[in-house]
């Protein structure tokens, strides 16, 4: 499968390179290899590795210096480490393996069934970690550009023309909820103060009766 994380498999023997290549063939995952540290350092560093079976004792640079380097870079720390070794159960190995972070140490010769089902997990674990991460980074993305249209949001947009409160004529819209809307501009005493006074008609004269 295209751009899937491959399983880098370590050793500085051919014979075990194919032995833990036949125990890990029936998962059906890409496998790599190399014959040294200091290739398997290139290759971890060129990205998609996503588990190391690490023989511990090689020349040059030993498995423990390959996870000690592993543990200092961000990109690399993550990606989960099975040691293999022949010198049987060294506590001294074991504890500077428990303490770079090694996720499991295997004593060869090792059970091809242990083995696969060990790195079944692991490499699982490590595919739904980094897809986790993948989806917090676009979530936060995503979070990131709606900042500006949520701000938008919350202040609203001002009123469209000829819709707002005394559109067009300075008084209310006329809809009976809002300031003035019952006179259709101002208040009811604002409307009577600009009505025009009614001047008083003139009284009727009154004849006296009897008169003329």
């Amino acid at each position: 499968m295209a751009g899937e994380a491959r399983i880098l498999m370590v050793d500085d023997h051919e014979g075990n390179l194919f032995a833990l290549e036949s125990a890990l063939t029936p998962l059906g995952l890409p496998l790599e290899r190399a014959t040294g540290g200091d290739e398997a350092l290139k290759i971890i560093l060129r990205g998609g590795i996503g588990l190391v079976l690490l023989d511990v004792v090689m020349p040059d640079v030993s498995g423990l210096d390959v996870v000690r380097y592993m543990s200092r870079l961000e990109q690399t720390q993550g990606i989960p480490v099975i040691l293999l070794t022949g010198l049987g159960h060294d506590s001294q190995i074991s504890t500077a393996a428990l303490q770079l972070g090694v996720a499991d140490f295997v004593v060869k010769p090792v059970d091809p069934w242990a083995l696969r089902m060990k790195a079944r997990y692991l490499y699982a674990t490590h595919q739904r970690m980094r897809s986790l991460e993948q989806e917090l980074v676009a979530l936060r993305g995503r979070s990131g550009k709606g900042t500006g249209a949520e701000g938008a949001a919350v202040s609203g947009p001002g009123p469209r023309p000829g819709t707002g409160f005394g559109a067009g004529t300075g008084c209310g819209s006329g809809t009976g909820t809002e300031p003035g809307s019952q006179t259709g501009c101002g208040t009811v005493a604002e409307a009577e103060a600009r009505a025009p006074t009614a001047k008083p008609r003139p009284a009727a004269a009154v004849r006296p009766r009897g008169v003329g």
